[in-house]
């Protein structure tokens, strides 16, 4: 009886256009979001145009100091308006729902990779008390129960206020996060990481993030996002 109640009150939607509908995706929506598949770059895993190639542009331009990563869509609508929902507009019941594809899409890599802890991309304290939340700790607490690894959200901090990335071109969003993120003093490292974020782009933001975590003593940092841009 409850359970019918709390459907009467807070009726299922879609999560990729707000429309009431019986599961997580309305048919509609089922037939425009586009997973990320093969063929993709070897390290960010954003979708390339080639069979052959390896390596998407950036990867093949610059050093980054996590080791792999993968996304579940490629960011365009509708998955661009679910994940800006998720983000400005308190939508968080969608992080259930973006963790449960991270998990069927991905549990397989989570043992592959060896990882002991999963830890979010931390927002700056003005930035979380103004949205009242951090949308990747929470796709990170979902992912975390379904796979049985522990989370930590406190194991690094975000150290400025830095302008939106989305703002900024490539270089000035490595520069942007230059030395902005610290991990704790007293966290203890353990060997592999993996690093929860709403948006893959650049990499400056994950990576900057691994880094923090390469100088404190880790072994490996890896990723995962909702969604990715592509290389063409």
């Amino acid at each position: 009886m409850w359970q019918r109640i709390l459907e009467l009150l807070y009726p299922n939607r879609c999560c990729f256009c707000g429309t009431l509908c019986a599961r997580d995706v309305c048919s509609v929506c089922a037939k425009k979001i586009v997973y990320v598949r093969e063929p993709r770059c070897k390290k960010c895993g954003k979708p390339v145009r080639y069979e052959e190639q390896e390596y998407c542009y950036d990867c093949k331009r610059q050093h980054f100091y996590y080791e792999q990563g993968r996304s579940i869509w490629l960011h365009k609508d509708p998955v661009k308006w679910s994940v800006y929902q998720f983000k400005y507009h308190n939508r968080r019941v969608f992080g259930a729902f973006y963790a449960k594809e991270m998990y069927r899409l991905y549990g397989g890599k989570l043992r592959d990779w060896g990882i002991d802890l999963i830890v979010p991309v931390p927002l700056h304290w003005k930035r979380r008390w103004k949205r009242g939340y951090n949308q990747s700790e929470i796709v990170a607490k979902h992912l975390g129960n379904l796979a049985g690894i522990p989370v930590d959200t406190k194991a690094v901090i975000r150290k400025r206020d830095t302008k939106p990335q989305k703002a900024l071109n490539s270089k000035e969003r490595k520069r942007n996060l230059q030395d902005v993120f610290e991990v704790q003093r007293e966290w203890e490292t353990p060997r592999n990481i993996l690093l929860i974020d709403d948006i893959y782009t650049t990499g400056s933001t994950v990576d900057g993030v691994a880094r923090a975590f390469y100088k404190k003593g880790s072994n490996k940092v890896w990723f995962f996002t909702i969604s990715i841009g592509q290389d063409f």
